[in-house]
């Protein structure tokens, strides 16, 4: 089903905000979009199809921080769009500081991914790169935002005064089915500040969360801490995953990854556990 026109269908409270993210976007003419396939992104494609027609492309960048999953998630999405999509690859093990982890490591990885995207708008002919963050991300610890600023990234749906829910109300409102699903991060994400982020270990993280979702859990994080992994789930999942049964297909999932020690964080899930003021 094609997604439905934000000038045309939107009512509503959220409705002031979206026009005025048209409007905003209308002047750009050609926009490259950075595209994770989440919500945030995804609404950001839509409202830039709208608005710019033809002029439009999605670029994803795929490298092993990023779940195949997300990828494949994200190229469906895209065609609902009609955007033309492109993916490229980011070499974030290039940089010794990336795989240290130290508290900046997000502005090494966004600093590579927009420079990448930079190059890409520049050899595909387009005038701005635009990407997705919201009003509350700048309450967030972001070191990754230095990078937008350095090279100059527009964020539209900031601009328009958008907050996570106005995403998701928006993005329900004209049909995109991913309006509901649960934020994402990079895998990079799972290792304590500090620790060294190695390939192996990131292709355990991600084989492991594959496992947690088939299992039926929708948020969750696989926290890397040497041979122990900690385990989040939403709060309303955390009675289903000590169950006797469950309890063991999770157990016997992360030693099949080679984790030797399994915890479940009776805390639950928690947007960047890591970050100083957690």
């Amino acid at each position: 089903m094609p997604l439905k026109k934000i000038s045309e269908e939107v009512k509503g409270p959220v409705a002031a905000k979206a026009g005025k993210l048209l409007e905003i976007l209308k002047p750009l003419g050609s926009v490259l979009v950075a595209y994770s396939g989440g919500v945030d992104s995804s609404l950001l494609l839509a409202a830039a199809c709208e608005a710019c027609g033809p002029g439009v492309l999605a670029v994803t960048a795929s490298s092993a921080t990023y779940p195949r999953r997300e990828l494949d998630e994200a190229k469906e999405i895209a065609s609902l769009t009609g955007a033309r999509h492109k993916v490229i690859k980011t070499q974030e093990f290039d940089d010794p500081r990336f795989v240290e982890n130290p508290l900046e490591r997000c502005y090494y990885c966004k600093r590579e991914l927009f420079v990448k995207l930079t190059e890409t708008a520049e050899t595909e002919g387009v005038a701005t790169l635009v990407e997705g963050s919201t009003v509350e991300d700048l309450s967030d610890f972001r070191p990754g935002e230095r990078a937008l600023r350095e090279l100059e990234v527009l964020s539209p749906l900031r601009q328009a005064n958008f907050t996570k829910s106005d995403v998701r109300e928006l993005s329900r409102l004209i049909g995109l089915p991913n309006w509901d699903k649960p934020a994402a991060a990079c895998l990079a994400s799972r290792f304590p500040y500090g620790e060294k982020i190695t390939r192996e270990a990131l292709g355990m993280i991600e084989r492991l969360e594959d496992a947690l979702h088939d299992m039926g859990f929708r948020q969750v994080r696989a926290r890397c801490h040497g041979d122990l992994v900690r385990i989040e789930v939403e709060r309303d999942s955390l009675e289903a995953a000590t169950g006797p049964e469950m309890r063991d297909r999770i157990v016997q999932a992360a030693r099949r990854e080679g984790f030797h020690h399994v915890a479940l964080d009776l805390q639950g899930y928690r947007m960047g556990c890591f970050n100083p003021e957690h």
